[in-house]
């Protein structure tokens, strides 16, 4: 038993050794646009922002119209409505019609093979006209300054690409607040190293859905969307596309500029998390069963490795238990500072660790039962689904990377 408990302790001290150490290259490698000195470009090239919505009434006209108050004068909007049976539509019509430059375009079937945020997109970019684009999501709120910061940091580094991490509005719950702490921090810390992006020989890609911001030109020299039109991670996949055609990319944090609230509640949560069986596990049962496994004792050990300091003959693990204890509470501290976050969700999830496992369980087991995903109202067969995935977290994927065309 002694020997189990040490053996479980240093596994957890590594996995957070690693978590605190990818936190460390994400603040020192991932800078805060507003803190950067960026000089005005001479000219201030055409931007074109796509915005697809399904069933967004809720949230939709709140986060367009603070796309309509950027201080960026060469702009246009494009609002997709894809397929929504409430009042998105409406509001889009109406936003088109009290601003010249916002336009409102409606999908009313689906292709086969496309998955409908994709669609949608594909269809917002074949509309817009800019020279650089912004695709965005519904609910996402911008600083009135955002773009033209954005712009010219892009023009003063001749980016291709630029992912913006957002900051995260409170939800209607401390759990599912929680839930999307521990998630990000993985994600972040563990499997995206975004501190690499900007380095050219480097594989690491990073796409954020809330501020993905491409030059026109680096985009047309790729496969374009078309080669996304399955992938359920699109934004990542964006990210994915830009770096393995040769294109100049870099992520930022503009989490003062923008900022969405990505699941309101614990439902919104669960039914969002059923992606998970398609983009972490291949639509595959076995691979989501063990990521619970992993998952629960590695998150809760920040609890569960104190425990040994009650017993002298396992004092050893819980002494191990304090450095982790130290290790996670600062991962999310820092992590929490640079994301402009509230710090008492992450510091829940040891507490809250079997419920991420119970979620993942639930998803891989709906999409087991069901042969697929059900997205925006649509069911997705597993087996497209695994033969249009691109991204795989640690890697580029199957398809070769290619040389970037020259001009």
């Amino acid at each position: 038993m002694t020997i189990a408990l040490a053996i479980y302790a240093g596994l957890c001290l590594l996995y957070w050794l690693r978590t605190a150490y990818g936190i460390y290259r994400v603040r020192a490698g991932v800078g805060l646009l507003t803190g950067l000195e960026i000089p005005d470009p001479p000219i201030r090239p055409a931007v074109s922002v796509v915005v697809p919505a399904c069933n967004e009434a809720e949230k939709f006209e709140s986060a367009a119209r603070t796309l309509l108050a950027q201080d960026y004068e060469n702009l246009e909007i494009i609002l997709v409505d894809d397929r929504s049976t409430d009042a998105t539509g409406e509001i889009a019509d109406r936003l088109a019609a009290s601003d010249p430059r916002v336009r409102a375009i409606h999908i009313s079937d689906l292709p086969g093979g496309w998955l409908g945020k994709v669609n949608a997109l594909n269809r917002g970019l074949a509309e817009s006209g800019g020279n650089i684009v912004l695709f965005t999501d519904a609910d996402v709120h911008h600083r009135s300054d955002a773009l033209r910061r954005a712009v010219a940091f892009m023009q003063a580094e001749e980016l291709d690409h630029l992912a913006g991490c957002p900051s995260l509005r409170s939800s209607s719950g401390l759990l599912t607040d929680s839930l999307i702490a521990a998630f990000l921090r993985q994600l972040f810390a563990v499997f995206l190293p975004s501190w690499k992006v900007a380095d050219p020989g480097s594989r690491a890609f990073f796409g954020v859905g809330a501020f993905n911001m491409v030059r026109r030109s680096a985009l047309d020299a790729t496969e374009g969307l078309d080669w996304l039109k399955l992938e359920t991670g699109d934004d990542m996949g964006l990210g994915l596309m830009m770096k393995r055609s040769g294109a100049k990319c870099r992520v930022l944090s503009m989490s003062d500029l923008v900022s969405v609230q990505w699941y309101g509640s614990l439902g919104e949560v669960m039914r969002g998390s059923e992606k998970v069986y398609a983009s972490g596990a291949n639509c595959r049962l076995a691979p989501i069963i063990l990521s619970a496994a992993i998952v629960l004792p590695l998150e809760a050990s920040p609890i569960l490795c104190l425990l040994p300091l009650a017993w002298p003959q396992t004092r050893l693990a819980g002494i191990a238990g304090l450095a982790i204890a130290v290790l996670f509470a600062w991962s999310v501290v820092a992590l929490a500072r640079w994301g402009r976050a509230r710090i008492l969700p992450g510091l829940l999830a040891p507490f809250t660790a079997a419920v991420t496992a119970v979620i993942l369980l639930r998803a891989g087991i709906l999409g087991w039962r069901r042969g697929g995903v059900v997205w925006r109202g649509t069911l997705y067969p597993s087996a497209a689904l695994r033969k249009g995935r691109r991204v795989r977290l640690g890697r580029i994927g199957d398809v070769p990377k290619t040389d970037r065309p020259t001009a």
